[in-house]
């Protein structure tokens, strides 16, 4: 079909989008809605589960109207989603509960207590991922300690983009990434759930769907998914990664020889190298990170994140558009983002150190500490507003430092997606900080163009990931941002500065957390 279209969902925490491709990976259209969940007090983050799969279905419907004759043109969907987090539905397949997000730190003690016990070096090593109270692991056990009448309810476990194929095509499927980092031998690509054995809620693991290899087989599209979404019933549906490895895939991660590195700024700052074999898999002494199955046989995704990337930049942002709003003057996070990068950049570099751990989950690499908290090192008068800005962005940079260190070498070249990647100011901060290569990728939608390579290969569009890639990936490859020698020997400086700090800070932070608490 030459005018075939393959349409990838991305659910992410700010915005639910469907977004159209051609064959050759070209973006066509996009329907977007924002997301909307809720925070608690208590560090709860809950999102309504059938709005979700309504707002997906209404962006499926929206590019129907945008693309001619998209139901008959249209070769497959694929979807993918926000990583981590809780979904329950019953038998009926109905929710039981408001879906848990990743941004949920209710089972931070779980969590806690479970990695400073006697069993979690085995469990690191059979996963390779560290655990934290945004997976659903410790958000089960968190369940079936304080809420077991909701759990008693449940028939399966998903994860977000999960729950939308099942809507989507009424399958109870899982895909190995995720099932993996959480539950399984990364290995041998198969589960292993012994962790909810010890921490003593082995009921849940009958709630676990069966994985499926979404480059290789696909679902069908139901009747009442099709008359919602004006699309044809029968379209084929295929089971993406979950989104950080999609947005790593379109975003240029893949690399066969494992020598390109692929940084996401976004909400979650993700840093990821290929691993070739699992052999090839560098698991670190903080027993930290994450390793996930790659949609390539064999292939790994090593993943270190740190919990909140522009979420940081957003709360500055919000902050300077609070005083103006105490003013009169109301303003939006763009209007400030104007001429940003140009005062940034006027602005002296490493005048102050900002350690971005925003998030009230604390963080989690390529350490683990849910006490973490965000602070600025090294304030004194005369800063203002572009100072503390410019303090934000290399507080990011130096978090992407952390994390590609605990898994090895830094790769020589390294290409940037997401949002804030956008920012020249950025790319050369993250360069000199890195000392290596940045490019980005010209693509608008990397998650759903990565879910999208999958339906893809596993429509026999490519006759593999590599060819997908050729097409999709490298002719969007941006210039190069070089390291800036002057600041490469400032940053190496305030590295040690930033590490240091962060070392000794941990039980401080703790000691914040328990008065705060009393």
């Amino acid at each position: 079909m030459t005018d075939g279209v393959l349409i990838g969902i991305d659910a992410g925490t700010s915005v639910i989008k469907s977004v159209a491709f051609t064959t050759a990976g070209e973006q066509i259209a996009a329907a977007a809605v924002a997301n909307r969940y809720q925070t608690f007090a208590d560090g709860g983050a809950e999102q309504d589960m059938a709005r979700t799969w309504a707002d997906a279905a209404a962006t499926l419907k929206e590019l129907g109207g945008r693309i001619p004759n998209l139901a008959d043109r249209l070769i497959a969907i694929s979807v993918t989603g926000q990583g981590d987090g809780m979904w329950l539905i019953d038998k009926a397949g109905e929710p039981v509960a408001p879906a848990w997000l990743w941004l949920d730190a209710r089972a931070a003690p779980i969590a806690e207590a479970f990695t400073q016990s006697g069993a979690y070096a085995a469990h690191y090593q059979r996963t390779g991922t560290g655990v934290n109270a945004c997976q659903m692991s410790m958000q089960l056990v968190w369940m079936s300690r304080n809420r077991p009448e909701v759990l008693a309810r449940a028939a399966t476990a998903f994860h977000c983009k999960d729950w939308l194929y099942f809507k989507l095509t009424g399958d109870r499927h899982t895909d190995p990434s995720e099932a993996n980092f959480t539950f399984g031998r990364y290995a041998t690509r198969s589960y292993a759930p012994e962790v909810l054995d010890v921490l003593g809620a082995s009921r849940a693991k009958s709630l676990l769907p069966e994985m499926v290899e979404g480059t290789e087989s696909a679902g069908r599209l139901t009747r009442e998914a099709a008359a919602l979404t004006g699309l044809r019933a029968g379209t084929p549906v295929t089971l993406g990664y979950v989104d950080v490895l999609c947005t790593g895939l379109g975003g240029g991660l893949y690399d066969p020889r494992g020598e390109t590195g692929c940084t996401i700024v976004g909400s979650t700052g993700m840093h990821m190298k290929i691993a070739p074999s699992a052999k090839d898999v560098k698991l670190n002494a903080e027993l930290s990170g994450y390793t996930m199955c790659f949609p390539v046989p064999g292939m790994y995704a090593q993943i270190q994140s740190n919990m909140a990337s522009t979420l940081n930049i957003d709360w500055l942002l919000d902050v300077g558009r609070d005083v103006l709003a105490s003013e009169g003057q109301e303003r939006s996070r763009g209007d400030l983002l104007k001429g940003l990068d140009t005062r940034v950049m006027k602005a002296d570099p490493a005048r102050a150190i900002f350690h971005p751990y925003i998030s009230q989950a604390g963080e989690r690499g390529p350490f683990m500490e849910p006490a973490a908290r965000a602070m600025f090192t090294g304030l004194e008068l005369g800063m203002g507003f572009a100072d503390l800005m410019r303090a934000v962005f290399e507080g990011l940079c130096f978090a992407a430092r952390d994390c590609y260190a605990a898994m090895g070498d830094i790769p020589a070249e390294v290409r940037v997606t997401g949002g804030a990647a956008r920012s020249q100011a950025l790319r050369v901060m993250l360069a000199s900080t890195l000392k290596a290569r940045i490019r980005s990728v010209d693509r608008e939608e990397a998650g759903a163009a990565g879910a999208a390579m999958m339906a893809a290969v596993q429509q026999k569009l490519y006759p593999s990931m590599d060819a997908c890639a050729a097409a999709w990936v490298d002719p969007l490859l941006g210039a190069a941002t070089e390291p800036d020698a002057a600041l490469v020997t400032r940053y190496d400086g305030a590295f040690g500065i930033y590490k240091e700090t962060r070392e000794k800070m941990r039980p401080l932070w703790r000691a914040m957390v328990a008065n705060r608490a009393s």
